[in-house]
């Protein structure tokens, strides 16, 4: 599965960078178009994921991942290819919303993976799956800034679909799902109404829920207009290139800092880290908008890369910890959902906010969302102390 994400991952993002580029070849567009469609193109594939996500998880509980890793990895890959032969935005628009009923790849790899492994490490190993996605994310921006500056933009949605398709071949081949075991007083299956009852009174579960669409909602706000903010910091030659660095940069500090931030989490507590993470991304965020160098730009995306490497094994291995073991795959669906759901309102939010107030002001936005984050986790801890004071 390490290698599975690698290649999803890598692929997926091959063409991130240069997707705003993308749709200025596709017809001449009046002010604004561009950055406003790259919002709506880049966060409909998240909003249509945010709908099927819980689904897949049920699935998932009854029948297996692997099933649906072989079903979300072939649906990619087919659209990606179809991409390749588009001639509007509207178009691209409709695949991208196709690809969106078939897309959690990774967050499925996560719920496998989680799922048979001992509560104890779940931080350490779920990191250790991480690199993997992070390690894909690194190289794939800067391998698709290469291919699309040197091959055009069709051949890179070629590469892209046929890597995928790959790593479909490797877990068809290479994972041997083992049956969870579940206790005899969990043997009857849950009804979604009964989940759904379950998540709402945890109140961390609902709490980290929220933090997973902040996150994504800081991440990806930026995400869809990188490639125009580093035209204006460092010009138009090599563009798409040199847009795929500074995504990798954060890939780069997400890798060296994956594992280790999981491993802290299952020593020190996934709620402590998070709190630390989130803090750190929002100080290394406010930068990005300030700088106009391009160099220090990548530093300060590298910085947040690191803080950013934590926050998904931390908080997987807390819903491991929090759901019951017979309905852990349904709840890290809905978890995924809130995940998606940040993807949605990222792009859009970034595009609305840098078409007004131009982009710099969409990173101190990101900032304030993750400062946010972490004071409503250091609230929700709070309550939760004096709750157990108050009990004992």
């Amino acid at each position: 599965m390490w290698f599975a994400n690698f290649f999803v991952a890598a692929s997926s993002t091959m063409i991130l960078p240069f997707l705003s580029l993308y749709i200025k070849t596709l017809g001449a567009h009046p002010d604004g178009f561009t950055e406003k469609w790259s919002g709506y193109v880049f966060g409909i594939t998240f909003l249509m994921a945010f709908l099927v996500s819980p689904f897949w998880g049920r699935f998932g509980d009854k029948h297996g991942y692997k099933k649906i890793l072989l079903i979300t990895g072939s649906g990619i890959a087919t659209s990606i290819l179809l991409m390749s032969l588009v001639t509007s935005v509207y178009q691209l628009f409709f695949l991208r919303m196709v690809m969106g009923l078939v897309t959690g790849f990774i967050p499925t790899s996560l719920a496998m993976i989680s799922a048979q492994t001992p509560k104890k490490a779940a931080g350490k190993v779920l990191g250790t799956l991480q690199m993997g996605t992070v390690s894909g994310g690194l190289f794939g921006p800067l391998l698709g800034g290469l291919l699309a500056d040197h091959v055009g933009f069709t051949y890179t949605f070629f590469i892209t679909s046929f890597v995928i398709f790959g790593a479909v071949c490797l877990v068809l081949a290479g994972v041997k799902e083992r049956p969870l075991k579940v206790n005899r007083g969990q043997s009857a299956p849950y009804t979604r109404k009964q989940v759904l009852k379950t998540i709402i009174g945890n109140q961390p579960l609902i709490t980290v829920m929220l933090l997973t669409a902040i996150t994504q909602i800081g991440t990806f706000s930026i995400q869809p207009l990188l490639a125009l903010y580093v035209g204006e910091l460092h010009g138009t030659r090599h563009l798409a290139f040199f847009s795929g660095l500074a995504f990798s940069a954060t890939g780069l500090g997400s890798l060296l800092s994956a594992r280790k931030w999981g491993a802290l989490g299952d020593r020190f507590g996934y709620g402590k880290i998070l709190i630390i993470l989130l803090l750190a991304a929002a100080v290394f965020f406010i930068p990005q908008g300030l700088t106009s160098s391009y160099h220090m730009f990548v530093i300060f995306r590298f910085l947040f890369g690191i803080a950013l490497g934590g926050m998904i094994p931390c908080i997987t291995a807390f819903i491991r910890v929090q759901a019951p073991g017979a309905i852990q795959g349904e709840v890290l669906g809905y978890n995924v959902s809130f995940r998606f759901l940040g993807n949605v309102i990222g792009p859009v939010l970034g595009g609305m906010i840098s078409s007004h107030f131009g982009i710099s002001s969409a990173f101190y936005v990101t900032a304030f969302l993750f400062f946010s984050g972490a004071c409503l986790l250091l609230f929700q801890r709070s309550q939760a102390k004096k709750t157990e004071a108050k009990a004992s």
